[in-house]
């Protein structure tokens, strides 16, 4: 008994080591938890410990299969195994030291963004068409998976994209200005067309798969909000519009708790037609109201400059200035303006 014990401690310590998220069939054999309640999960899209730890009891319950008892015992067996109490703000404040921030490929904006894109956390970038948001996500798709020491990820990128602006022969223009090998590039990019919001969800439950699988440093997702505009239409579906946004938004949230990784989504922007937007010096907002506010940890505010400049802007940020920093867009990627 004792030596089962401490080769169960043993799996665990080697678990711990890795860093990475448990799989969900460690749970199989806890509790009378059973290989076929553990596909339930992975069917559900649920494929690791801590997916199930983050679930309410109610998203369990709507899984065929699970019963009342046995959704309340995944939670605790879930729990045992991921920290989710208190913790001091020393230690999490060594946590955020060790956080692997994605380099932009321009130093300016590096340097707005103290270090880079943020892993584990949703950066939320919106602007007008032409600002440079799909150059900067094509950017990231080639620096993050640069070795960590060169401002990478060493990861792969997963993209999501709805309006069909994804172009393989800029990630092969930017890897070559990294030095790195095109093809190997490519293949580190897991790309998907999303045509509708109820396919955009749907990836994402691909998405956690195969994060459960591979190493990925950056999920994007171009744009995030143009099909829900398109698919729910006028103030009689703005409600319904909001709550299936906000889902999706929750799923981002919770991938990148659970895997780390950085995701970025770009938003589009609307006018303001009202009588406000007289006082106003830029009329126009980002499009998802305050469900998109709340669920984006960092939002940048592009707009075009002279030429081929851009500029970026903190919007809302928990830690950031309201500063901002001027880029170019390069035909090897995005990079610091040439003088």
């Amino acid at each position: 008994m004792a030596m089962a014990q401490q080769a169960a401690a043993a799996e665990q310590f080697d678990d711990e080591e890795m860093g990475g998220p448990l799989l969900v069939s460690k749970l199989e054999g806890h509790s009378g938890i059973s290989a076929a309640d553990c596909k339930k999960l992975e069917e559900a899209g649920l494929h690791t410990i801590e997916s199930v730890a983050y679930s309410t009891k109610k998203m369990l319950l709507g899984i065929k299969g699970i019963s009342d008892k046995k959704a309340d015992t995944l939670i605790a067996e879930a729990s045992k195994l991921v920290p989710m109490g208190f913790t001091t703000a020393t230690e999490f404040h060594q946590r955020r030291a060790e956080i692997i921030k994605v380099t932009s490929g321009s130093a300016e904006l590096d340097k707005l963004l103290q270090g880079g894109i943020e892993t584990g956390s949703i950066t939320e970038m919106f602007g007008e068409f032409r600002t440079g948001k799909t150059q900067l996500c094509h950017t990231l798709a080639v620096t993050c998976q640069l070795p960590i020491d060169q401002g990478g990820g060493e990861g792969k990128c997963l993209y999501i994209d709805t309006e069909g602006t994804f172009r393989p022969e800029r990630l092969l223009a930017v890897a070559e200005r990294f030095g790195l090998s095109g093809q190997d590039v490519l293949d580190n990019v897991a790309y998907a067309r999303a045509y509708n919001s109820d396919h955009q969800l749907q990836l994402l439950v691909q998405a956690s798969a195969m994060m459960a699988e591979s190493r990925y440093a950056l999920l994007i997702v171009d744009s995030a909000t143009a099909l829900f505009r398109t698919d729910y239409s006028g103030r009689g579906e703005l409600a319904a519009r909001q709550m299936a946004l906000a889902q999706f938004l929750r799923m981002l949230l919770r991938l990148a708790d659970e895997f780390g990784v950085a995701v970025v989504i770009t938003n589009q922007v609307v006018a303001q037609v009202d009588g406000a937007s007289m006082f106003t010096a830029d009329p126009k907002k980002p499009i998802g109201g305050n469900i998109m506010a709340h669920a984006s940890t960092t939002r940048l505010s592009f707009r075009k400059g002279a030429g081929e400049t851009r500029v970026c802007k903190v919007y809302s940020s928990p830690c950031l200035a309201e500063d901002e920093a001027k880029f170019a867009i390069n035909p090897d990627g995005v990079g610091d303006v040439r003088e």
